[in-house]
């Protein structure tokens, strides 16, 4: 249905380059989804992630995914 994610830029859908490897200091998303197209069911989590020299950083680890 879609991509693993994409580069997030002052347009949250700018076109990034996705032929070079990530760099320090670019923001993706991380979008796994379910599709049941038979159920007419979809669910799919977006995380943003900063690309950083020690690792990568989840700018959504504090936000609750589990239904209250």
């Amino acid at each position: 249905m879609h991509g693993v994610g994409h580069p997030i830029g002052l347009d949250v859908h700018d076109v990034g380059v996705t032929t070079e490897p990530m760099q320090a200091g670019w923001v993706m998303t991380v979008e796994p989804g379910i599709y049941l197209k038979e159920e007419g069911f979809a669910v799919r989590l977006e995380d943003d992630i900063v690309v950083s020299d020690k690792g990568p950083v989840n700018l959504m680890q504090g936000v609750p995914i589990e239904p209250g």
